[in-house]
């Protein structure tokens, strides 16, 4: 696929770090010659200096022959003029664009084919926001990924002895636990001095203190399977309360106006150290939410105002370095748990998992969303996983046993590699309609597959693959023969 990205700041660097390890065929515009020298040097792409809002750039980009566009400038105006002359002089199929401003969103007639042109737009700081947001709503994951509209997840826990499912075999957990309705798909395992290593599962795998274990199941079943996987028999459960947020930027204004809207249920500090920004998000919170001037990275401060209580520190600063030592500040002076925003994706790896429960790289929370559109097949969602080593998939199975590898087919006549695990079948959604759309009184199964279960047509499929070099397989298996059309 040729695809263009405009802008090479933090978000573009990503997205063409992950696009062109799929064999993509990059190009990136950016004003700044520097930035594309240091992203030619390290990826197989190509660099055009110039203005993204330029149709002679843009024609020299390649966009007459290019597939999509994502306009992923620091600036909406740029991002939402490069899509309409993409979509008017160029006729890019697709074009997608970073937008910040809120009030896009609910607008379709100013963004779609008569306005600017966007087929779909992305916002890094929701997507964070709402990545954070399905933490405080599931206390024990390290993370959590929605399926058909919400209506199934993926979510990844670290094993805890003492727990129900901990030191049990999978196949153990079936027969001792049948009410417990999830798929365990990966489990990643520590190892002295070593990296997290993939343990693939079957009946006989164990489950050991330590691992961090995926498991998917429907949403109204995830909080039970995470309880048996991280919660030591007889401790009551503790739900978030106390939230602390070091940093005033975006994101901390969003998820603070969004956990703001359920009075009561949040007590929420914000610690920012500019005096400025403090009156700014004092204006714009409502009055429970407490502002506070201060440096995160002082123990003073955070004695003061109660570290030791907190149920979850957030650094969301735009600072590397001080989200780092401010969470391992605020874990040692003894707040339950703790999550780090890291913009370099090598430090997110080292400290994931580690003093620092959960080390969160922009990039990861939305890469899915741009993933989806560079899928083949019927691809619902993707989600970008392990930083971007795995991934999970969801797909649609089209056609009839005729025209079809996958229709009619039990799952055990799949012909698919070891690694690849099915996940869960949701079937039921209609046709037509997206999987992001759970209106109306339609009637949804989501299904645990087992070797005999029968692949329907309009079934959403989905799969964890611990590389995401195995996608070509599942997507040359669920596509459609010609007959089919």
């Amino acid at each position: 696929m040729k695809i263009i990205i405009l802008g090479a700041g933090r978000v573009g660097h990503s997205v063409a770090e992950s696009l062109v390890s799929e064999q993509n065929s990059i190009t990136v515009i950016d004003t700044d010659a520097r930035a594309l020298r240091e992203l030619e040097s390290r990826f197989d792409l190509r660099g055009v200096v110039g203005n993204g809002i330029d149709p002679q750039v843009l024609a020299e980009a390649g966009a007459r022959d290019t597939d999509l566009l994502i306009a992923c400038a620091s600036m909406d105006e740029t991002n939402l003029v490069c899509c309409k002359l993409a979509q008017a002089m160029f006729d890019i199929p697709t074009r997608i664009a970073r937008v910040r401003s809120s009030g896009f969103a609910a607008n379709e007639s100013v963004l779609g084919k008569d306005g600017f042109g966007v087929d779909r737009i992305i916002c890094p700081e929701e997507s964070i926001t709402n990545y954070i947001r399905k933490l405080i709503e599931y206390p024990e994951a390290m993370q959590v990924r929605s399926f058909a509209g919400a209506r199934a997840a993926l979510a990844s826990v670290r094993a805890r002895a003492g727990a129900p499912a901990v030191g049990l075999q999978i196949a153990e957990i079936r027969e001792r636990m049948p009410e417990l309705v999830m798929r365990i798909v990966a489990i990643y395992r520590r190892f002295l001095d070593e990296p997290d290593r993939f343990v693939r599962c079957d009946g006989a795998t164990r489950i050991e203190p330590g691992d961090e274990v995926f498991i998917l199941a429907a949403t109204e079943h995830v909080s039970e399977a995470l309880r048996a996987i991280n919660r030591p028999e007889g401790r009551p459960s503790r739900p978030v309360f106390r939230i602390m947020i070091a940093g005033g930027g975006q994101v901390s204004l969003r998820l603070a106006r969004k956990l703001a809207q359920t009075p009561g249920r949040f007590h929420i500090k914000i610690i920012e150290h500019s005096e400025q920004q403090c009156l700014n998000l004092s204006a714009a919170l409502p009055a429970e939410v407490l502002v506070l001037e201060g440096d995160v990275t002082d123990e003073d401060v955070l004695a003061e105002e109660g570290i030791e209580e907190v149920d979850l520190f957030l650094a969301l600063t735009d600072d590397d370095e001080d989200n780092i030592m401010s969470s391992l500040l605020a874990k040692r002076m003894g707040a339950r748990r703790v999550l780090a925003l890291i913009n370099r994706r090598a430090y997110a790896d080292l400290m994931h998992g580690t003093q620092i429960d959960i080390a969160l790289s922009p990039a990861q929370a939305m890469l899915g969303e741009f993933l989806a559109y560079v899928r083949r097949g019927d691809v619902q969602a993707v989600h970008s996983l392990r930083r971007g080593v795995a991934e999970a998939l969801e797909i649609v199975a089209r056609g009839d046993k005729k025209s079809s590898r996958v229709v009619g087919r039990r799952v055990e006549e799949l012909r698919l590699p070891e690694e690849v695990h099915i996940g869960l079948i949701v079937r039921g959604i209609p046709e037509g309609q997206s999987a992001d759309d759970t209106g109306g009184e339609v009637e949804t199964e989501v299904i645990i597959p087992r070797s005999n279960t029968v692949i329907e047509s309009g079934d959403h499929v989905v799969f964890f693959l611990p590389n995401k070099r195995l996608v070509r397989n599942v997507e040359n298996l669920f596509r459609v023969s010609a007959t089919f059309f």
